[in-house]
């Protein structure tokens, strides 16, 4: 069985998560190969430790449930990264990406009901 908690920590993983790609897309504006550019990218160091953290979080929230379960609440990651994206980032959103975000949350509905 899994514990609610565990769910709610998945999701707060990916919601964190969910701000690395931001990062990452923002530092590649002034990506380069030169190793002393990359160390001083302040948006590429966020980016990947919002990828760890959310990684840090997520770990303790496998003890509290099936991976089968829990592992489809990382799909609402997508969905945090369309809404920040528009936010963050100047991103437009159109009908096709409202319907995808909708199908994500019926299909993450969906697997949560099959527990």
């Amino acid at each position: 069985m899994t514990e609610l908690w565990s769910i709610g920590m998945v999701i707060v993983a990916c919601a964190i998560g969910a701000f690395g790609p931001i990062y990452l897309k923002k530092a590649s504006k002034d990506m380069s190969f030169n190793v002393l550019k990359l160390i001083k990218n302040k948006n590429l160091i966020i980016g990947v430790a919002l990828y760890g953290a959310s990684t840090i979080i997520f770990i303790p929230a496998l003890k509290g449930g099936e991976l089968s379960v829990l592992y489809p609440f990382v799909a609402t990651t997508y969905i945090w990264v369309s809404l920040l994206s528009t936010k963050m980032l100047n991103e437009k959103m159109n009908i096709y990406k409202w319907i995808g975000i909708f199908v994500i949350i019926v299909g993450v509905i969906f697997i949560g009901l099959g527990s």
